[in-house]
């Protein structure tokens, strides 16, 4: 891995596609956005807008209409192994700054790639920061976010990979316009790779959550007890009395089949 030796400061930011939560539409990553408005908010940086994957995904116009002039695509199937791809490409040159959102909305959205990047490129990694403070003598100040609106200064050595968390600036609007001035450079990567792992996945979809148990606020050891072994009131229902068994278990059989406790 060669390090950038030159004065001026490398920033590469990853960027991947988007789904919005309700309607799944391709939009542009929350977090990755974000990283792209960290870095173009750096002094005296040259930035690289770089993603792994499809060089025609109408959605990459999102990230070019915050005013990007310029963004490089890897070109690579949906099946490959983006690791792979993003740790060749850099090995060639590695820029100073490395930024990521905190995972994607797509796909494994496990938020491991810094980890599995910095592990096969050698370097430090730092996850959530909000700010990067400052930048001298080989080593960067950032701003780490932590649980409840609390921050951690952190100094890192040059270079790093980072994550960058939701609490970091929400990242400017995208514009048709300034998005029809961007250029789009696509670069093929030698030795592109499988994901193995994936391909053995079986992907469904998404079964709705468990409701959470309404949590009984008790002052005292009386109250938690109380709350404990209090009976839930009845708010339906009907008393079968006297009534011929059949009818009595058609009765029981529909109630089953309304809950969904059972199915025809």
């Amino acid at each position: 891995m060669q390090h950038n030796q030159s004065d001026t400061l490398r920033v590469s930011t990853l960027v991947s596609i988007g789904a919005h939560p309700d309607t799944g539409r391709a939009r542009r990553s929350a977090t990755d956005a974000r990283a792209v408005e960290l870095a173009m908010n750096l002094e005296s940086c040259e930035l690289e807008v770089l993603h792994a994957g499809n060089p025609q995904e109408p959605a990459l116009a999102y990230y070019s209409g915050m005013g990007l002039s310029q963004i490089r695509v890897l070109s690579q199937d949906e099946q490959d192994d983006a690791i792979h791809t993003l740790s060749s490409y850099f090995r060639n040159e590695m820029p100073d700054i490395v930024l990521t959102g905190m995972r994607s909305e797509n796909g494994e959205s496990s938020g491991t790639l810094p980890f599995f990047l910095a592990q096969e490129l050698g370097c430090p990694v730092v996850m959530g920061i909000a700010e990067i403070l400052s930048v001298e003598n080989g080593t960067a100040r950032v701003l780490q976010a932590l649980p409840r609106g609390q921050r951690r200064a952190l100094n890192v050595s040059l270079p790093f990979i980072a994550s960058v968390d939701l609490a970091a600036q929400e990242p400017r609007q995208s514009a048709f316009g300034r998005a029809r001035r961007c250029d789009f450079v696509t670069e093929e990567v030698d030795g592109k790779q499988l994901d193995q792992d994936r391909m053995t996945w079986e992907v469904s979809i998404a079964k709705p959550k468990a409701k959470r148990l309404k949590v009984v606020k008790a002052k005292s050891a009386a109250d938690r007890f109380k709350a404990a072994t209090a009976k839930a009131e009845s708010t339906g229902g009907k008393v079968l009395k006297d009534q011929p068994v059949s009818e009595m278990a058609q009765l029981v059989f529909d109630l089953l089949l309304e809950e969904g406790v059972i199915q025809k």
